[in-house]
């Protein structure tokens, strides 16, 4: 039988540490290519390219992995991947190991975890991985560890239709973890702040910053709480996002 075929995907580009731990676990389950942004797309979401062209660039990964460069967004590297370089569809999408956590509602902002999204939407499992810590050398011996066992359970059992998984580790040691949940989102917001500045041509500039306010830190079935208390968190997320307990509440409303 032919190998599964394996696409795989971040948003830190595919210089990052992470897309290449990643990449070098999914081989050991399938036939790999990846398709990752050129540069740096944290943030971005799902967002998608129309008013530039996407230009690809062939490379090698570790010497084996069939792999592209694309200027555009991660939503993109997906698109761009089934349209015109995989010659079938691919039995499973991968993406990350991100830098940096995709809990909670950081989820909807995140490229990495849209570049799943993106292949939920076109009926292929996928996995997002992420692990808290921003530093190019961060560790992932944690989600290096459990990310096999993660992508050999999806590719077994398969995952309901229109869901994919968000699977966030805590930045540890692998000997610190306890383990793994099966959680919720965590509601919170971020509490953003702009900090002001003037340019040496007397031009107002602003950067963003903000801290992660958790509306529920005491939510044991929450990411969260699994992360802060050294569990690795999945959670898996449905497409379909009707409020359908919202809709027969306004299915009475007056028009």
């Amino acid at each position: 039988m032919d190998r599964p075929l394996i696409l795989v995907c971040n948003d830190d580009g595919y210089k990052a540490r992470g897309i290449r731990e990643l990449a070098s676990i999914a081989k050991r389950y399938g036939d790999v290519v990846l398709v990752a942004p050129t540069t740096g797309q944290s943030g971005m979401s799902h967002a998608v390219t129309l008013t530039n062209p996407i230009r690809l660039k062939q490379i090698t990964i570790d010497g084996v992995i069939s792999a592209y460069a694309c200027t555009g967004t991660p939503a993109d590297c997906i698109k761009i991947a089934l349209n015109q370089i995989l010659d079938r569809k691919p039995d499973l999408i991968v993406s990350g190991i991100n830098h940096g956590s995709n809990a909670s509602v950081s989820l909807f902002y995140s490229g990495t975890v849209a570049a799943a999204i993106e292949g939920c939407l076109n009926g292929i499992p996928a996995i997002a991985f992420s692990v808290d810590d921003h530093s190019p050398d961060a560790d992932m011996r944690l989600a290096a560890q459990y990310a096999g066992p993660v992508i050999e359970n999806v590719l077994q059992h398969g995952l309901p239709a229109a869901t994919c998984l968000n699977v966030n580790f805590p930045p540890i040691a692998p000997e610190e973890c306890r383990g793994i949940r099966v959680c919720r989102q965590t509601m919170g917001v971020w509490k953003e702040e702009f900090q002001k500045g003037t340019d040496p041509h007397g031009r107002d500039y602003y950067w963003l910053t903000g801290a992660f306010s958790n509306d529920e830190p005491d939510g044991e079935d929450t990411d969260e709480w699994a992360m802060r208390n050294n569990f690795g968190a999945i959670v898996p997320i449905h497409i379909d996002v009707t409020d359908y307990q919202g809709l027969e509440s306004i299915r009475k409303w007056k028009f």
